[in-house]
């Protein structure tokens, strides 16, 4: 999530609370398989760099600020980056992987949601998570388990749009969407936002 330094971000809580996703890693083969194109290659999830650069676009993974959370919350930099993007690796403490990529905007509006304040207004982010991500409540910001009425969900490799509250108009928002079209995560919260699936490109 951004280009600022993530030392605001709760280590357990953004994967969690970020993603929703593969309940279980997923093999080498089968990471590879569903890897979209133009994504960076499934990596793997001991060499945090690598790991990092697996969750966006190699474009941007290329040029992105490398940051990894540390036991005690804070945030560790690992490669100073270029161009504006930020990149995690996956956390260990979570079942799936769910390294993710975001931009500037979207370090703003996670920073909303981690402080439980409004997230500003009109400052729309993208936040990339092509490896998927750790399931999440699709109707709670801040669960942090199952429950039976916390609407839990799995998704695979998808794209998240943040802040835009226009661009949610149009898309499911009840609270068992179906994951392999884009669905509204968190709707009629302050951090509703678009969740985009993006679905593996057959090789040409």
């Amino acid at each position: 999530m951004h280009h600022v330094k993530l030392g605001w971000l709760s280590a357990a809580a953004l994967p969690l609370a970020l993603g929703a996703c593969n309940p279980s890693p997923v093999s080498s083969e089968a990471a590879k398989e569903n890897t979209p194109q133009g994504a960076a290659p499934a990596a793997d999830r001991n060499d945090p760099v690598a790991s990092a650069m697996a969750a966006g676009p190699a474009v941007i993974a290329e040029g992105a600020t490398i940051v990894q959370a540390q036991a005690d919350g804070s945030m560790k930099t690992l490669r100073e980056g270029s161009n504006g993007w930020t990149c995690m690796p996956d956390s260990p403490t979570t079942p799936g992987p769910d390294p993710m990529c975001m931009d500037a905007n979207a370090a703003k509006w996670a920073a909303a949601w981690m402080g439980k304040k409004p997230p500003p207004e009109n400052v729309v982010g993208v936040i990339y998570m092509l490896e998927g991500g750790t399931d999440a409540s699709n109707v709670d910001p801040y669960a942090t388990k199952p429950t039976s009425e916390n609407a839990w969900v799995n998704t695979g490799p998808h794209i998240m749009i943040v802040g835009s509250k226009d661009i949610l108009a149009g898309h499911p928002a009840g609270a068992s969407p179906n994951t392999s079209a884009p669905y509204v995560m968190w709707a009629d919260t302050p951090y509703a936002h678009l969740m985009v699936p993006v679905a593996a490109t057959a090789p040409q």
